[in-house]
């Protein structure tokens, strides 16, 4: 009768930290151990942390790897099957080794380099050919690396080559419903060869991706056995006897809303913690997205490591003062108001002299509203050099997308939490926090959103009613589908041209925002790379 106890390590690798992760990995085998595994399964390039980027250009870090290989390799006292990079024959892989005995014993290459989406891994590595079947414990098993198994070929030739159980290491960042389409692919694989299989996934946040882990199993029939949590690291133990994996445990899957709001906490621990800053610093407006964004902070960081600056101008309402002061009162964090109406002064009486010599009269226009958020940025920075702590930007995906946001303004700071998220499920997370506990106060939510940089502002002054103008850039943006494809599936021509053209026209300011968090299919970071400079007429 064979029978196998696989450790699945889902965990929190830090890219470059090679003897860290080594200890970490380490770590997890002499738990996995004491509870009887037989070998333990890591994630993709679990060693050097996914993805190193043009880490991955360097010779010596292919040398350093090397030796930590062999460092863990010594130490491991069960079997381990980790991800590293290799360099042999002067090519190198995305690869996976076994570990037992003190030495590498095989060592598998990734057949499928991905090139899409946020991977460059042509860039990096050749691709492998040959399958790697290991015999543990009189199981075969097949490995597989990520993108192995969400295309045909590599899985199949395992299972021609004799094995029995497949395992694969991933790193396979989260968006917004992807489990459900790994469940997809890997249902695809197990129908191809008709092999269980074992899905070994990263956690943990990486400048703007976060993985979510939430490995899994599924037998030869694509069922569910084992779902492991999402976003927390995990030990997990799962049994294969004559043939068949063990039913085990299976965690529920969160909510969408719960799904993005972990993702984002997460980012933002992981960012902080990982570059070593000591807290975040906030500016509050009285809207929505900043106090989104404070909610996280203080969830993800605690309260203690946060500071929120209000810093009203003359057309700041009062409720604006209000909301937020009860808003920090609720969640506990350090709190500041700066009034800028003195500094505004003093900047017009700056530059009056230079506008009188350009023809320029006195008028109120974007230049004095942009002019209130750099004061803000200005202050934010400066506070932000005196303490250490980041500042932790406020805007959405669809002021993003539109350029809503002013350069140097309320887009200075060093990471942007909800970036990547649209103004509507903006509020979907507002009002999910709210209903674990009402931190943000029922005026931030049910009020009209505004800038308030001149009287009476609102934002859809200037833009469409944000169902419509989030409808737009999902389908354009995400979805590549042409202007004229958005205005027959029943948009105004008119919301559409204006949309677009503000999407096109914004780039220039996009590419000097900072990093943000990525939670959809395509963020405006890694997976969009539209030129700046573009003459490209859209289909009409």
């Amino acid at each position: 009768m064979s029978r196998l106890r696989v450790a699945v390590a889902q965990f929190n690798a830090l890219v470059g930290d090679l003897a860290g992760n080594g200890e970490r990995i380490l770590e997890f085998a002499a738990r996995a151990r004491e509870a009887g595994a037989d070998v333990m399964l890591t994630p993709e390039l679990a060693l050097s942390g996914y993805p190193p980027e043009d880490l991955l250009m360097r010779p010596d870090f292919y040398r350093a790897c090397a030796e930590q290989l062999d460092t863990v390799a010594r130490a491991a006292q069960l079997p381990i099957v980790i991800g590293h990079p290799e360099e042999s024959a002067g090519k190198r892989y995305n690869a996976a080794s076994l570990l037992a005995d003190g030495r590498v014993v095989a060592t598998y290459r990734k057949h499928r380099l991905p090139n899409y989406e946020v991977f460059d891994e042509e860039r990096y590595f050749a691709a492998g050919r040959e399958p790697c079947v290991l015999d543990l414990k009189g199981v075969r098993c097949g490995l597989a690396i990520c993108a192995d198994v969400w295309e045909s070929g590599a899985a199949e030739s395992a299972a021609l080559a004799g094995a029995e159980l497949m395992l694969t290491l991933n790193a396979s960042p989260f968006h917004m419903n992807k489990q459900a389409r790994r469940y997809e692919v890997l249902r695809d694989r197990v129908a191809a060869t008709g092999k269980p299989v074992i899905y070994a996934n990263l956690v943990g946040g990486q400048d703007e991706l976060v993985f979510d882990g939430a490995s899994f199993a599924m037998d030869g029939q694509g069922r569910l056995t084992h779902q492991l949590p999402a976003f927390v690291e995990a030990l997990e133990f799962i049994d294969y006897a004559d043939g068949h994996l063990l039913p085990g445990r299976i965690v529920e899957p969160p909510s969408p809303e719960a799904e993005v709001y972990a993702a984002l906490k997460l980012g933002v621990a992981d960012y902080l913690g990982k570059n070593g800053f000591p807290g975040a610093i906030i500016g509050l407006s009285g809207g929505i997205d900043s106090a989104l964004t404070l909610a996280i902070a203080v969830d993800a960081l605690g309260a203690d490591k946060v500071r929120a600056v209000m810093m009203p101008s003359p057309w700041t309402a009062q409720m604006s003062l209000d909301d937020s002061r009860e808003m920090v009162r609720r969640l506990g964090v350090e709190y500041d108001e700066i009034q800028i109406g003195a500094s505004m002064d003093q900047f017009a009486l700056m530059l009056a002299p230079t506008f009188a010599r350009l023809g320029q009269k006195p008028s109120w226009d974007t230049t004095d509203e942009n002019l209130q958020a750099r004061i803000r940025g200005m202050l934010l920075m400066a506070l932000s050099n005196r303490t250490g702590r980041i500042v932790l930007t406020t805007g959405n995906k669809s002021e993003m997308a539109v350029g809503y946001a002013t350069l140097y303004g309320d887009m200075a700071g060093g990471f942007a939490v909800i970036k990547d998220v649209a103004k509507t499920f903006v509020y979907r997370l507002a009002g999910w926090r709210n209903a674990v506990s009402a931190v943000i106060p029922q005026n931030i939510i049910t009020r009209a959103p505004s800038a308030e940089l001149k009287p009476g502002q609102t934002d859809q002054d200037t833009l469409p009613p944000y169902e419509v103008l989030d409808a737009i850039i999902e389908a354009y943006m995400e979805r590549d589908e042409s202007p004229r494809q958005i205005i027959a599936s029943g948009m105004r021509e008119a919301d559409v041209r204006k949309v677009v053209g503000m999407l096109k026209k914004n780039e220039y300011k996009r590419r000097q925002s900072p990093v943000g968090i990525r939670v959809t299919q395509r963020g405006f970071g890694k997976d969009w790379r539209y030129p700046i400079t573009s003459r490209y007429p859209d289909e009409y």
